[in-house]
């Protein structure tokens, strides 16, 4: 292979990333309190979750004594108690889901399953934190907390039990089989109901002893459906029912629960209000699993992302040491010392996987770092409108002036300085519920866009890490535990809504105008780091927003052939596409913006000292790469959009209408010598016999779409550079030092 220069020594990348560079990129380096908890998760995850693995704990799918003891490993080490406040028994204050996506990151480094069974009780636990009442919170977030020393109570672990049995698993969550029923209600007194409920892939019921389950009301005296707790000792039946005989995940318990039970109405998530007797639930199910999935979500993408950047130590060991052992190959030589990386191919394949696991690292802790600023702004949210007594219509319609004066301010800050009404911004800027509704509106497309990209092209790029492994790849003992985390990130694809959940709610929220107006600031911003950091591929990636834009606008005032409206709801073969290239985009620009947090901060930080100049240039580089690889499928997807719904012409009167006659090129030909020839090279001629060229029709026209094809043109321009980045990538990685052995047991 060609030696590619690097334009001085301290641009080599010398080793790869470690927590002083993490920390900076992903903003947390000046929380002692979440170093202390990545610490922790990783001494579980790369000590017994790693020989556990090794050891071949996933042959099975039981929940055997062997893996009951990482419920004991998570409460030693503190991850059991992240989610609870310090005033309920926990030690971490605050908004949480930085805190969670550090631990499900580093617990999925190793196995997804142990970050499953770890994250699926605090996602029992997501309804009542969201929803409950403060009784209902106090209560149970006691109850998980492990007891200090002579404290004598049991500690209480739970599950979430929303999937409904076959035929009903995997329709969609407003379909429930589980049904609620008033058994008794004494004069006077509290309502007793009866529920029924069976599950279906319910994590952790090997050992739980709580339930929050989803229900529908099967009595006139109950509204609506809503979600109810249940309880191991409560009367009746609490069957944790048969192991799912799954074929990931194996360090997670699944089962297929079986409900039958009778419990008090003070256990109804929320709360309820009884109205001309009717029990009136204060939340539905769908109003609690919306307010749950939308933080949730965003761990389950981040766990495929440690998938992707895991692989890539153990590929580089591999790809160095491939035909080491032979007698040809002796120390010293290329052969040796290279191994697989002597060729381009091997590099270029591993840049990629690389490339899409920090793209998508960075865009699952950029939207767990959103809801922790959301969160506190949305609990005032509910406390201010409360106090006003707006609930339902009354509550949109006062948000909806809100999104007026955040769309002002806006426009605002987009003004030159001294253009600004300085006092007005200055309002607009201390009013909470516009800050509400500027990172709500983010956050409502970085959940869905997180857990779209980062589980489906993250299951992707794994096949590819395993690819590169051989048939090492797949087998038991590949270090990395590669096959296993591949076979995982299939799973992981389907969690919390498949992918057309996803895509359904990007297509709502991805349209919001509060949205889209920090859009288009955002454009702004990637051209003015292109101007600062062209390295980057900042400018590619703007031209590509700014297609991407046009496009969706183009799309919801167009019509197809058949002047049928194209941006619909029923219309997914328009808005699915569209919401997967804006996927590209956001993971692209959040990997961008994590480099250059690096390289602005990181010369702080000592321990990142000699090693900085080599780890920003090789970012950048990956950066490019990626970048050119978001514009590509952007470009693809919307010409394909654009294009794709207009009718091609044919050869008929209405087709050849544009058509050059041929006796009329002729007739000019004594004008315009050489005319007849350009115009059969350039356009499509019908000859006096009527004869015209071999294809489907006469080209295809492009009125109204100059904008777009100028746009097009401008993009693909913008791939400049962005091979000679991937060449030098590939060539660090060829330098880059590496430990002796992988930090946990294979």
């Amino acid at each position: 292979m060609r030696t590619l220069p690097i334009s001085s020594a301290a641009e080599i990348l010398r080793t790869l990333p470690d927590d002083a560079a993490r920390q900076v990129m992903w903003r947390f380096g000046d929380r002692y309190d979440l170093q202390m908890v990545v610490q922790a998760a990783r001494g579980v995850a790369r000590g017994p979750v790693a020989r556990m693995v090794a050891a071949g704990a996933r042959n099975t799918h039981d929940w055997t004594p062997e893996k009951a003891s990482l419920l004991a490993a998570f409460d030693e080490s503190g991850i059991t108690s992240l989610f609870v406040n310090p005033e309920l028994g926990g030690y971490l204050a605050g908004p949480k889901n930085l805190a969670l996506a550090l631990v499900a990151f580093e617990l999925a480094w190793v196995d997804a399953g142990a970050a499953t069974s770890s994250l699926a009780g605090v996602l029992a636990l997501e309804p009542i934190h969201e929803r409950g009442t403060p009784a209902q919170r106090e209560h149970y977030m006691r109850q998980v907390v492990p007891p200090a020393p002579g404290e004598g109570r049991e500690q209480k672990r739970g599950a979430f039990c929303l999937t409904e049995p076959i035929p009903y698993v995997g329709v969609e969550t407003g379909l429930l089989g589980g049904k609620v029923r008033v058994a008794e209600w004494p004069e006077g007194g509290e309502p007793v109901l009866q529920v029924d409920k069976r599950g279906r892939f319910i994590t952790n019921m090997a050992f739980a002893n709580f339930v929050t389950a989803a229900v529908e009301a099967a009595d006139d005296r109950i509204k609506g459906t809503c979600m109810v707790i249940l309880e191991e000792g409560d009367p009746g039946t609490f069957d944790r029912g048969v192991p799912t005989r799954k074929l990931v995940h194996q360090l997670s318990s699944t089962r297929d629960p079986a409900f039958s039970l009778k419990v008090p109405a003070s256990r109804i998530i929320g709360g309820y209000t009884v109205k001309d007797g009717v029990i009136v639930p204060h939340y539905s199910h769908g109003e609690i699993i919306e307010a749950v999935f939308r933080r949730t979500r965003v761990t389950v993408g981040l766990m495929t992302a440690a998938k992707l950047l895991s692989a890539v130590e153990p590929v580089i060991r591999y790809q160095r040491g491939r035909f080491r052992g032979g007698d040809s190959v002796t120390p010293g030589s290329a052969r040796h010392e290279l191994g697989l990386q002597q060729r381009q191919d091997a590099l270029h394949r591993l840049v990629d996987v690389w490339a899409a696991g920090e793209a998508s690292a960075s865009l699952g802790f950029a939207a767990a770092r959103v809801f922790d600023e959301v969160d506190p702004f949305e609990r005032r949210k509910d406390t201010y409108f409360a106090q006003k007594g707006l609930s339902g219509r009354a509550q949109l319609k006062a948000l909806a002036e809100v999104n007026r004066d955040a769309l002002e301010y806006l426009k605002l800050t987009r003004r030159p300085a001294a253009a600004r009404d300085v006092a007005r911004l200055a309002a607009l800027e201390a009013n909470e519920l516009v800050r509400f509704v500027l990172l709500d509106s983010v956050a409502n497309v970085l959940c869905p866009a997180c857990k779209l990209w980062n589980t489906g092209q993250g299951a992707t790029m794994m096949r590819e890490a395993v690819s590169l492994m051989g048939g090492y790849g797949i087998t038991e003992d590949c270090p990395g535990f590669l096959g296993h985390k591949w076979m995982d990130s299939q799973l992981e694809a389907t969690y919390e809504g498949p992918e057309a959940v996803q895509r359904r709610q990007l297509s709502v929220t991805m349209t919001h105008e509060v949205f889209l107006a920090q859009f288009r600031q955002w454009i702004e911003e990637m051209r003015r780091i292109a101007d600062a950091h062209p390295g980057t591929g900042a400018c590619t990636l703007a031209s590509a927003m700014q297609m991407w834009l046009w496009t969706l606008l183009y799309l919801q005032r167009t019509t197809d052939a058949d002047g049928n409206k194209l941006y619909q709801g029923a219309r997914q073969g328009v808005t699915f596409p569209l919401a997967d290239a804006l996927c590209w985009l956001l993971a692209a620009r959040y990997q961008v913006l994590d480099v250059l947090e690096l390289a602005e901060k990181g010369a702080a930080e000592p321990a990142l000292a000699g090693a900085l100049p080599g780890l920003v240039g090789f970012f950048t580089d990956l950066c490019h790469v990626q970048t050119a690889r978001a514009a590509g499928e952007v470009g693809r997807i919307t010409a394909e959009l654009v294009f794709g719904y207009r009718r091609h012409p044919a050869w008929d009167e209405e087709g050849c209408r544009t058509c050059h006659q041929a006796d009329e090129l002729e007739a000019l030909e004594e004008f315009i010598p050489g005319i007849s020839g350009t115009a059969r090279a350039l356009g499509d001629v019908i000859e006096a016999d009527g004869s015209h060229p071999a294809k489907a029709g006469p080209c295809a026209r492009t009125e109204g779409l100059e904008p777009f094809l100028r746009m097009r043109a401008k993009m693909d321009g913008c791939l400049t550079g962005a091979r000679l980045a991937k060449d030098r990538a590939a060539e660090r990685l060829t330098q880059v030092m590496i430990p002796e052995a992988l930090g946990y047991p294979v």
